[in-house]
């Protein structure tokens, strides 16, 4: 429920307003550990970073997309919401690098140096949007979808002290059909990529006998191959293509991939596979794009914001379902002898995630969704 609060409220405030939050609370864990690594101050990192994980964890590329879907046009937009993605992976990968030449002191105090700098930098330089409580009487929707709002209509000045109802969040969600299936693939790709974490690391190790630097490694070639394609490939491509096209395409990559890795007999063999997040990266820049047409640009917040909680719901539920899976596998209780089908179960995910992709009509007018008074219209 963070994202999509986060998401209304920089509708209403201001973008630079609410980044500040999340980007000042990622300050504060690394600080903890840059100070001491003993017991007590893990157990404090750990708490903190329960509480600030929150907000920051995805709130920074919410807000971020957000920022860039309201201020560029639809024209443009995809190739802006690629270099933010893009630039994320980027500053991932020098990040990895990093960690393989410095001690754990100084990794952790360049980390805590690092978001003081982002903290200072967006004050200073990122310029204020202006909230729905600054825009005019005349932008505001006259329409209602169907004739019928989604909710009571109440006073602005006391929506804007309430917290974001959940029927707005729903009424959002349901008002066009694209939307609903963005969802859907959000919620799926949330499981994928929640799968690649502890799920995909636990299978290597036992597996293939995988040691901290093949894991590096390994991280390398995926964050380097997801600066590629968000960086370079994604901006020439969906010109031509489409978003739509992308997101199809890096769902079977997605699939494709774990697919290899579920089969593999030689340590060499992931390497191979995790060339192909060049394009399945995509998965989220693209569905990002496609969401920010859907609403106007009072309403990026909170859109961007719920697509991002939902696929943050998956990646909470994916451990759950795959750890106990790779565990059975790989063990003689087996039900059959296919030791990596746990990552073939995280892979289909993806490739049940290419039936609403592919459903997605975006040649359609898109329709203009506002969240206002507490109800829900739409401006055609």
């Amino acid at each position: 429920m963070m994202l999509p609060l986060l998401g209304h409220l920089s509708d209403i405030y201001g973008r630079k307003a609410l980044l500040t939050v999340p980007v000042a609370a990622s300050i504060i864990p690394s600080v903890i550990l840059a100070i001491g690594r003993s017991t007590n101050y893990f157990y404090v990192y750990y708490a903190v970073k329960t509480f600030t994980g929150m907000v920051s964890d995805s709130g920074i590329e919410c807000l971020s997309i957000a920022y860039a879907a309201a201020n560029i046009s639809e024209e443009k937009r995809v190739s802006a919401i690629g270099f933010v993605a893009g630039i994320g992976s980027a500053a991932s990968l020098l990040g990895t690098m990093a960690a393989r030449f410095l001690s754990t002191a100084q990794i952790f105090l360049i980390a805590a140096i690092s978001s003081m700098v982002a903290t200072i930098y967006m004050r200073i330089f990122v310029k204020e949007t202006s909230g729905r409580i600054d825009s005019e009487p005349l932008n505001q929707p006259i329409l209602v979808d169907n004739g019928e709002e989604c909710s009571q209509s109440k006073s602005v000045s006391q929506s804007f002290k309430e917290v974001l109802p959940l029927k707005d969040i729903f009424c959002l969600l349901k008002s066009s059909v694209t939307l609903s299936l963005a969802t859907v693939i959000a919620f799926l790709n949330g499981l994928g990529e929640g799968g690649q974490q502890t799920p995909y690391l636990y299978f290597l190790k036992a597996r293939l006998q995988y040691n901290k630097d093949n894991f590096a490694v390994l991280m390398l070639i995926g964050y380097t191959g997801a600066a590629i394609g968000q960086l370079f490939l994604m901006p020439r491509l969906a010109p031509i293509t489409g978003e739509e096209a992308i997101l199809s395409v890096s769902c079977i990559a997605g699939f494709i991939s774990m697919l290899i890795v579920s089969i593999a007999w030689a340590v060499w063999v992931p390497y191979v596979a995790n060339l192909l997040p060049i394009i399945a990266f995509l998965t989220r820049p693209a569905l990002q794009s496609i969401v920010s047409k859907q609403v106007g640009p009072n309403e990026q917040g909170i859109a961007q914001g719920c697509i991002a909680g939902i696929s943050s719901f998956g990646n909470i539920l994916s451990p759950l379902i795959y750890t106990p899976l790779t565990d059975l596998f790989l063990s003689e209780k087996a039900p059959f002898n296919y030791p990596g089908f746990n990552l073939f179960c995280v892979g289909l995910a993806w490739l049940i995630a290419l039936i609403p992709s592919m459903m997605i009509q975006f040649g359609t007018k898109n329709s203009r969704l506002k969240i206002r008074d507490g109800g829900c219209t739409l401006d055609a």
